[in-house]
């Protein structure tokens, strides 16, 4: 008998006595019925009467609607983000739109029975909780980020930047608090603490939301997106800093008191710097000299960030400064913050943040503004908060020497506010110095100042590119030397690339002027994390680049849009040849539904049909045929099938619209046999061609099939016209072709337009 038989045996036998026992023990139980207290008798409900008594009773419980809560808000973010992200503006402004959503503004208005029941004002309290957790984490994470080392390398031209972004609409916004303290202030506070949250309110800057702007932009290594940083992270300290002094203000409500607890926080600071700070280095020390990070050393960190949010708590100021401080004086070794980092960012963004925006939303009843004057008023401030911005920082930009064109662009991006905006506006609404009519007004120029970002660094783009003439087509001006722009996923696929990129062009390779560009999927990659990724990701290319003495430009992006943004970087750059890799997926959508079932991308796409969209590591079908039709310059596909060696090259046409990638075959044969197939059995189009430079070539022979013609090759180099017949009719060849890249020649991209 076989060991499994067995284990099954012993199971079976195993239930069969204990059920048996059981029962026996419940039938001995039945003598104790006659002393357990009497039930009262109730009328036989149907079944029916008794599932929705049942599940209605478990819906109303606060845990079900908790979790009802948080699957509406989750899906709610999700789309608004992934909408506003399509229309090229940062996720954060369809998280806080798909809070007012849910709130009173929309959902409580056209459905105010759902509204009431899902988020009913009982319910509140825990979501409240949870949403302030979800916040302590996240300023935890933006401390963490905040790179103390830019802020000093570039101390003078940021202090000077940040701090005249801060003071100008810090000025701007008392005064503008002095006019409306009458209509929104004198029945919820004394005026100095109203200003103050006033001007601090229209004074902040969003660094989360900027520095993914900055990424987005591909500004990340800029001099002016280095400094837009920099300028942030300073502006972000002193704002916090500002805003800790104005709560202690606000809530000791005497000026001794206030100086009391500014004076006790500065003592805090110096503690966590000179003191923790230090200790946090030498557990940074040991934790480089450990594999991993231990659930103790996790522990530790997390039990810092939550005494510290505690001690500035009963400091009387916020516990979120506390959390941010925290984050500030770990360890300043990037890979153990990105370690800490990526424990915390993805359940404080992901599940945390969401609620803190339908919090918001629930707060923001936009029907409130339900005069003109208000809008006025509305309008007034949204204008104030930009001109202080844009005042302070342009021209402060321009006194350290910027120039205009930089200087407005770090004016734009200082005007973001989004996130930071509203957890100053929440907590001046919970200390009640903020009516309602004036949160929603706050929450609507968060919205506005953060959106027009985008659309002006476009607009300033656009006019420095007229003044300066450079709207004029490089193409004017004819070089001989070869543009090529190349993308990979894979870091190991550089040199690969490098490879295939000599296989085309042969000597003339030296003379080319060569970009790679790594695109990472998805914006809300942490900003931790992407100088890293930036390195990882030419750290097989650049050492071969080297060897073969070739100039690359190496560029690294983080995008959610990577087809556009390949699209609009090889029309705007005016490329000669794009070449890209694709995932596993690609061949597998042609080698049928028994080979696509095989990988877990095929899996998707068979199941939902979405693999195209949500799966970016490999580049799908879909995605390609997209850039085959939108590409402007010549396109090229790389289908690597373990290349090595290559000998014997391949090249199959299909017409005269091929003609063009016979330039490719003249510098193949300097290093190679090649041959040139034509699915056209007359060669109209080749006779000429090959009869001048027979020697250099070899044609093969139109009576012998396909198959057989393209043996003993280790590189095929396919037209596009020649792929989509063979996809039609020789769809068998995939299964034995070698590596190979689809190449469409530049004049096709109109016609397939049409197609």
């Amino acid at each position: 008998m076989s060991r499994t038989k067995r284990n099954y045996i012993i199971y079976t036998i195993l239930l069969i006595v204990f059920a048996l026992a059981m029962a026996w023990i419940a039938r001995m139980g039945k003598c104790y019925d006659g002393m357990a207290p009497q039930e009262s008798t109730r009328a036989v409900e149907s079944m029916g009467s008794m599932i929705y008594d049942t599940l209605t009773g478990n819906l109303s419980h606060p845990l079900s609607l908790l979790l009802l809560q948080i699957i509406a808000i989750m899906i709610a973010v999700r789309v608004f983000s992934y909408l506003f992200k399509y229309l090229g503006q940062p996720g954060v402004i369809g998280e806080i739109v798909a809070g007012i959503v849910l709130g009173p503004s929309v959902l409580g208005h056209f459905f105010p029975e759902t509204f009431s029941f899902l988020f009913s004002p009982e319910s509140l309290v825990p979501l409240n909780v949870i949403s302030q957790i979800g916040l302590i984490l996240f300023m935890f994470v933006i401390g963490m980020e905040l790179d103390l080392g830019v802020v000093r390398r570039k101390a003078s031209e940021t202090l000077v930047i940040s701090h005249a972004s801060i003071i100008v609409p810090f000025f701007m916004g008392m005064v503008l608090a002095y006019v409306v303290y009458p209509e929104f202030g004198a029945g919820h506070a004394s005026f100095m603490p109203f200003a103050l949250f006033i001007a601090i309110s229209v004074s902040i800057t969003a660094f989360p939301v900027l520095a993914r702007i900055v990424q987005e932009r591909n500004l990340g290594k800029t001099p002016m997106g280095m400094l837009a940083i920099a300028s942030a992270a300073n502006n972000d300290v002193t704002a916090w800093c500002l805003l800790a002094a104005v709560i202690a203000v606000a809530r000791a409500g005497n000026v001794t008191s206030a100086l009391v607890t500014i004076l006790l926080t500065a003592c805090y600071i110096f503690f966590m710097f000179c003191v923790i700070k230090p200790f946090m280095r030498k557990v940074g020390e040991s934790y480089n000299r450990q594999e991993t990070v231990s659930k103790t050393l996790v522990g530790f960190i997390f039990l810092v960030m939550i005494i510290s949010s505690y001690i500035t708590e009963i400091l009387g100021i916020h516990a979120l400064f506390g959390a941010f401080l925290a984050g500030v004086v770990m360890p300043a070794n990037l890979s153990f913050r990105r370690v800490m980092t990526e424990k915390v960012e993805d359940v404080a963004l992901v599940l945390f943040l969401p609620l803190f925006f339908v919090f918001t939303g629930l707060r923001t009843e936009i029907g409130l503004l339900n005069t003109p004057h208000l809008w006025m008023v509305c309008l007034c401030f949204i204008g104030v908060s930009i001109l202080g911005k844009m005042i302070g920082a342009t021209f402060s930009a321009r006194i350290v020497g910027e120039s205009w064109k930089d200087s407005l662009s770090i004016g734009v991006l200082m005007n973001t506010r989004g996130l930071m905006e509203l957890i100053v506006l929440n907590i001046g609404y919970e200390m009640g110095i903020i009516p309602s009519s004036l949160f929603v007004i706050f929450v609507i120029m968060a919205l506005f100042t953060t959106f027009m970002a985008n659309p002006s660094l476009i607009l300033i783009e656009k006019i420095a590119k007229r003044r300066h003439g450079s709207h004029r087509n490089r193409r004017s001006q004819p070089s001989s030397h070869p543009r090529i722009l190349i993308s990979f996923a894979n870091p190991e696929n550089g040199p690969v690339f490098l490879k295939l990129a000599h296989l085309l062009y042969g000597h003339r390779l030296k003379d080319a002027e060569l970009t790679a560009i790594h695109y990472t999927i998805g914006t809300d990659t942490n900003l931790l994390n992407t100088t890293d990724y930036s390195r990882e990701s030419f750290s097989y290319l650049q050492p071969e680049a080297e060897r073969m003495n070739l100039k690359v430009d190496m560029r690294y992006k983080v995008t959610d849009r990577y087809t556009e943004d390949l699209c609009a970087l090889a029309e705007r750059e005016h490329y000669d040849l794009v070449l890209i890799g694709t995932g596993p997926g690609f061949l597998d959508s042609y080698l049928g539904t028994s080979r696509r079932l095989l990988s877990p991308e095929g899996r998707m796409n068979a199941l939902f049909s979405l693999g195209s969209r949500w799966l970016p590591l490999g580049l799908t079908q879909d995605k390609v045929r997209i850039l085959f039709q939108n590409m402007k310059p010549a396109f090229g596909v790389f289908v690597n099938r373990s290349i090595g060696t290559v000998e014997q090259v391949g090249i199959v046409l299909r017409d005269e619209r091929d003609r063009t990638l016979l330039s490719f075959a003249e510098s193949m044969t300097d290093q190679m046999r090649v041959e040139i197939n034509s699915l056209n059995a007359e060669y109209p189009f080749l006779e000429g061609y090959v009869s001048e430079k027979r020697s250099r070539f070899f044609l093969g022979d139109p009576q012998t099939p396909l198959s057989n013609r393209l043996k003993n090759k280790q590189f095929l180099l396919i037209s596009y016209s020649a792929w989509q017949y063979i996809i039609r009719n020789e769809r068998s060849l995939l299964h034995v072709l070698p590596s190979f890249v689809i190449v469409r020649p530049q004049e096709d991209s109109v016609s397939l337009q049409s197609k």
